[in-house]
């Protein structure tokens, strides 16, 4: 098991370089304000304040002992301690605690000596602070300045040439504009490396819309690849008014390599970047087939789909690709993607669990807007008034017994295909004809057109090997 150990110095935006806010991130700020209800002032922050010393010490030890707790009994592999841990003394705590429980530990040391960011820092993420329940702003910013004040007395930082040259760390400095790697020791260390490395931290806001209704969705089909219906193509004449709208001028615009999502990205008169990774999840051998199709010619199949939507695999299909980095890296970016891929990107940035997941309505014809802040992540939701059939489908009422149908969840295609199946080529650009045909369905398996949009977003809260290297600089 890995501990990974987050460090920060004073002025660290790190509200900014977060770890997902869940239970495996352990915020010592939330264990003083247990411990004393009312923050009063930067004096509690003094060095030379032995009674807060202590209770700030003992605020740690608790922590450590959770920590301890989550990652030994509770299953956990990674485990975010997050404080200023400005001192060797406290380092070495950390250390001992690591080694005596066996955990390999890993430093964030996040310095800033640039005024400019410092204030910008504090207005935009400090007077949010529950420390700071009144939020006015020139208190705050007189307040944390002398707290800073207070941290800088004792402050030591990470010395990679003597004192902590064994130590696995990096550290950013003024937010990313150079950084200081040394040690890594494994792939989980590497990936906190390369995700620091690549964030975004500054004011940004991520779109994301579903492409605009496709004759697959009003004839109740999943997956293929589609062209738009006429209220598709309203909806993208509409997504084009609406970027004109708030003028969104330096605007990014992504699709996938799908029909669907292309032909809405072509109205918008604009440049545009097709990516795989953004395709939505492969239904293997139940492409372009309904629902019911799929109950009436694979029912083990719709059985083990309704027990375990998340985990669940489609046989012969394939698996979401993450694109979360290079929405963190990006400016403003306008995703037009699918269903599936709308909901793991929602999930992330709102901190929904993977039972939550499959179930966030992400309707046609909507746009949400997502703007990081301290704390949480804004969301705004714009309907942009284009009538649609609604896609979703309800969490079942009861679990399917486990026992009814025994067969493996596949990871890979089966013999469990019918023998007439027709492989659907996916990934020809718009106006390019398949290169097999397509097999006719049915026409007693068709559905009837689905009911109007349901413009509600559930879930959505709008507020809300070892190896060690030498230290590299970039």
């Amino acid at each position: 098991m890995s501990g990974v150990q987050r460090d920060g110095s004073p002025a660290a935006r790190r509200s900014e370089l977060r770890m997902k806010e869940n239970k495996c991130l352990f915020n010592l700020g939330v264990y003083r304000r247990e411990a004393v209800r009312a923050y009063k002032s930067y004096d509690f922050f003094r060095h030379d304040n032995q009674e807060a010393m202590k209770i700030r010490k003992q605020c740690a030890l608790v922590a450590l002992q959770d920590v301890r707790a989550y990652l030994k009994d509770e299953g956990g592999q990674i485990a975010v301690f997050d404080a200023t841990n400005t001192t060797r003394e406290r380092r070495d705590l950390i250390l001992a605690f690591g080694q005596e429980n066996s955990f390999k530990v890993f430093f964030v040391e996040s310095e800033c000596d640039d005024p400019d960011i410092i204030a910008a820092n504090i207005l935009e993420v400090k007077v949010s602070s529950p420390d700071y329940p009144e939020r006015h702003r020139e208190r705050v910013m007189d307040d944390f300045l002398k707290r800073i004040e207070c941290y800088k007395v004792t402050y030591q930082p990470l010395d990679p040439d003597q004192y902590d040259k064994d130590l696995s760390f990096i550290k950013v400095m003024n937010v990313g504009r150079r950084f200081l790697v040394n040690r890594i020791q494994d792939y989980i260390q590497s990936k906190i490396v390369y995700y620091l490395m690549n964030i975004h931290v500054h004011s940004h806001s991520i779109y994301l819309c579903r492409h605009g209704e496709s004759n697959h969705n009003v004839d109740g089909r999943i997956g293929g690849d589609s062209e738009l219906s006429p209220g598709g193509r309203q909806f993208s004449h509409a997504l084009r008014d609406f970027i004109e709208e708030h003028q969104l001028w330096d605007l990014k615009v992504w699709t996938s390599q799908l029909r669907r999502t292309i032909q809405t990205a072509e109205e918008l008169g604009v440049p545009y970047e097709q990516w795989k990774i953004l395709n939505e999840i492969d239904a293997g051998v139940c492409e372009e087939m309904s629902y019911e199709m799929i109950e009436a010619s694979f029912p083990e199949e719709f059985a083990l789909r309704d027990q375990d939507k998340y985990h669940y695999r489609y046989p012969g299909g394939e698996r979401l690709e993450p694109v979360i980095m290079e929405l963190e890296r990006q400016g403003n970016v306008l995703v037009i993607c699918h269903q599936a891929v709308m909901r793991c990107l929602l999930a992330y940035f709102l901190d929904k669990s993977a039972e939550d997941l499959p179930y966030m309505k992400c309707p046609l014809h909507t746009v949400l807007k997502l703007t990081p802040v301290a704390y949480g992540c804004k969301v705004e939701m714009f309907y942009l008034n284009v009538d649609a059939v609604n896609t979703h489908r309800d969490r079942p009422l009861a679990n399917v017994p486990r026992d009814i149908f025994p067969v493996p969840r596949r990871n890979s295609y089966t013999p469990l295909a019918s023998h007439d199946q027709v492989k659907r080529p996916r990934l020809y650009s718009a106006g390019n004809r398949p290169w097999l045909p397509l097999a006719h369905t049915p026409s007693a398996l068709m559905p009837e057109r689905l009911q109007s949009q349901d413009i509600l977003c559930e879930g959505i809260d709008s507020d809300s090997p070892e190896e060690a290297g030498d230290s590299v600089e970039f």
